[in-house]
């Protein structure tokens, strides 16, 4: 058997950051803690090199290297930069919640570089060990950033709920591959999707089953949700940041890898099971989000609805579906980060600000960001002309465009649903007096990045066009 050199180019952005990763690792092992900028300017700037890796290597065609288990495309090119920005974002605002908790260490930023490399290898998976190699080192880093804050009782106990609902959920997922493997003989993608038609019917049902539970639990998707809550509201705010922007656009990539690149020929079959999780993610997320008072519950059961809605355009099972889905993905992670840097911004050594009512009166302490949080607010409840409004409206004609009218309209009436806990935050900041009558204390940064995040809200939805064209045309 001739052994033959794979093309290293493709993978460029991962060699690179990986590098950058394990020189970020030494050099914080002999930082003290007051000279801990260093490794927080290291991993901005390994994202910023990444995503401009990322960018110079677009290619519209679909490049395959490592023998297929590598594919770099237009959609992971696109993913794999809206995730480097993303988790920018997220290490800016973290940086002072962290210094305020004395919990300020390199671990921090390198298990989140770690996490990026994981999700950036998701998003180019042409094979199910790359997938499931990716999927790991994501959720490995996220178990140990949880249960940073040891002295948290309340973290260690989410940390190991976690661990172990996502040991649970990565064995199905394994065990649903091999059973793929088992009918098919191969663990490439593009070839089980040859092979789909003339494989053992029942053990590939199987397969796809215990396939679509270890995407869902990892998307958060209802009844694999049970997790979301507890981990939100258990993680400290720096990291729940992380949990709930970034990692869904990879799990959107390998939800999209799997069932389209690798078992596209069962459509009918994941489409109909696609549909029931849609459904009740989108029903029960609302629904119990209206009761929640704390704001990080109260987003993770909003997430879980966000869910239902991404979900719903890859049911559509067309290329303008993918890319309305791939499109509400990339505009959750900018509505998510913006809402949980909203907590950072009003949080302070020894206070969370992570209840609805320690927003109350927050136009009367700083108007600017009071009309932040509402344009995130609007925005997620998909009010127009809001970023969220068109990520909406995307996902819902492409239901309407496949004939699913029924789905559609579930859609349109669990939205209205959801808008009522999304206004009545709405409603604290600018009509009841405030408890809390302490001035913001956020560094510079914090307040320009999320200024710049809101505005990229209100901007990005006065002239959507641009950014659904490309995500569509990504799937053309």
């Amino acid at each position: 058997m001739n052994f033959v050199t794979p093309d290293f180019m493709p993978a460029m952005p991962e060699i690179f950051l990986l590098t950058m990763v394990c020189a970020i690792l030494i050099i914080d092992l002999f930082v003290k803690d007051e000279g801990r900028g260093a490794t927080y300017v290291l991993s901005l700037i390994a994202l910023i090199a990444t995503a401009f890796l990322s960018f110079s290597g677009f290619s519209e065609q679909s490049i395959s290297t490592f023998n297929g288990s590598f594919i770099l495309d237009p959609m992971a090119t696109i993913l794999k930069i809206a995730i480097c920005l993303i988790v920018l974002g997220v290490f800016i605002y973290a940086k002072d919640y962290l210094k305020d908790r004395n919990i300020y260490k390199g671990e921090y930023f390198i298990l989140g570089l770690f996490g990026v490399l994981g999700m950036m290898v998701m998003v180019s998976a042409g094979n199910f060990l790359t997938v499931y190699l990716g999927l790991e080192l994501l959720s490995l880093s996220m178990y140990a950033m949880i249960a940073m804050q040891r002295d948290s009782s309340v973290a260690s106990e989410a940390a190991m709920k976690y661990f172990i609902l996502g040991a649970i959920a990565s064995g199905m997922l394994l065990y649903g591959m091999s059973m793929v493997y088992g009918v098919t003989g191969s663990l490439d993608l593009a070839t089980i999707n040859k092979a789909v038609s003339g494989a053992d019917r029942v053990v590939m049902s199987f397969g796809l089953v215990f396939i679509i539970l270890g995407v869902a639990f990892k998307l958060g998707a209802v009844p694999f949700h049970m997790w979301m809550p507890d981990v939100y509201h258990g993680s400290p705010t720096s990291v729940t940041l992380y949990i709930a922007s970034a990692p869904k656009i990879a799990a959107f990539a390998m939800m999209y890898r799997l069932l389209v690149d690798g078992l596209s020929g069962m459509h009918a079959d994941w489409q109909m099971i696609l549909i029931i999780l849609s459904v009740l993610s989108m029903v029960l997320g609302n629904i119990i989000a209206i009761a929640q008072t704390n704001l990080k519950r109260m987003f993770a059961y909003s997430t879980i609805s966000h869910v239902g809605f991404i979900i719903m355009g890859v049911v559509a099972g067309t290329q303008a579906g993918y890319g309305a889905a791939m499109f509400y993905a990339i505009v959750y992670a900018i509505m998510s980060v913006g809402g949980f840097g909203m907590i950072v911004l009003l949080s302070r050594a020894g206070f969370e600000a992570e209840n609805i009512e320690d927003f109350k009166g927050l136009n009367q302490k700083s108007p600017w960001f009071a009309f932040v949080m509402m344009a995130i607010m609007f925005s997620m409840a998909g009010v127009p002309p809001f970023l969220g409004f068109w990520a909406k409206i995307s996902v819902l004609q492409e239901a309407i465009n496949s004939g699913l009218l029924w789905f559609a309209i579930v859609g349109v009436v669990t939205s209205v649903i959801g808008a009522f806990y999304y206004l009545r935050v709405v409603k604290v900041i600018y009509f009841d007096k405030p408890v809390d009558t302490t001035p913001i204390q956020a560094s510079t940064d914090i307040r320009l990045t999320l200024s710049i995040n809101g505005l990229a809200i209100l901007a990005i939805g006065l002239y959507p066009t641009a950014l659904i064209a490309l995500c569509v045309s990504t799937f053309a």
